[in-house]
Protein backbone atom coordinates (compact mmCIF):
# COMPACT_ATOMS: atom_id res chain seq x y z
CA UNK A 1 0.00 0.00 0.00
CA UNK A 2 1.48 3.19 -0.61
CA UNK A 3 1.27 5.55 1.56
CA UNK A 4 0.65 8.92 0.24
CA UNK A 5 -1.84 11.53 2.24
CA UNK A 6 -1.25 13.06 5.72
CA UNK A 7 -4.29 14.17 7.37
CA UNK A 8 -3.70 16.42 10.96
CA UNK A 9 -6.66 16.74 13.26
CA UNK A 10 -7.07 17.62 16.94
CA UNK A 11 -7.76 15.77 20.03
CA UNK A 12 -8.23 16.61 23.50
CA UNK A 13 -4.91 15.58 26.03
CA UNK A 14 -6.85 12.93 28.20
CA UNK A 15 -7.66 11.45 24.68
CA UNK A 16 -4.26 11.57 23.04
CA UNK A 17 -2.89 9.86 26.31
CA UNK A 18 -4.98 7.34 26.23
CA UNK A 19 -4.72 6.40 22.77
CA UNK A 20 -1.22 6.40 23.27
CA UNK A 21 -1.17 4.38 26.28
CA UNK A 22 -2.73 1.72 24.37
CA UNK A 23 -0.50 2.11 21.16
CA UNK A 24 2.07 1.26 23.92
CA UNK A 25 0.45 -1.95 25.20
CA UNK A 26 -0.52 -2.95 21.59
CA UNK A 27 3.37 -2.66 20.34
CA UNK A 28 2.79 0.26 17.56
CA UNK A 29 2.98 3.63 17.65
CA UNK A 30 -0.11 6.14 17.86
CA UNK A 31 -0.12 6.87 14.31
CA UNK A 32 0.14 2.97 13.65
CA UNK A 33 -2.64 2.35 16.26
CA UNK A 34 -4.82 5.50 14.48
CA UNK A 35 -4.01 3.32 11.02
CA UNK A 36 -4.90 0.31 13.08
CA UNK A 37 -8.17 1.50 13.69
CA UNK A 38 -9.19 2.94 10.48
CA UNK A 39 -8.56 0.01 8.86
CA UNK A 40 -10.41 -2.19 11.04
CA UNK A 41 -13.27 0.29 10.24
CA UNK A 42 -13.02 0.02 6.63
CA UNK A 43 -12.76 -3.77 6.98
CA UNK A 44 -16.41 -3.99 9.43
CA UNK A 45 -18.00 -1.06 6.83
CA UNK A 46 -17.12 -3.84 3.78
CA UNK A 47 -18.29 -6.56 5.55
CA UNK A 48 -22.01 -5.36 5.80
CA UNK A 49 -22.08 -3.29 2.72
CA UNK A 50 -19.91 -4.50 0.17
CA UNK A 51 -16.66 -3.42 -1.13
CA UNK A 52 -15.78 0.47 -1.51
CA UNK A 53 -15.62 0.88 -5.36
CA UNK A 54 -12.79 4.06 -5.34
CA UNK A 55 -12.09 5.87 -9.08
CA UNK A 56 -8.80 5.75 -10.88
CA UNK A 57 -6.93 8.38 -8.69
Amino acid sequence: MKREKHIGFRIDNELHDKMAYIAEYEGRSLTWQMVHLMQDCVRKFEKEHGPIELDDR
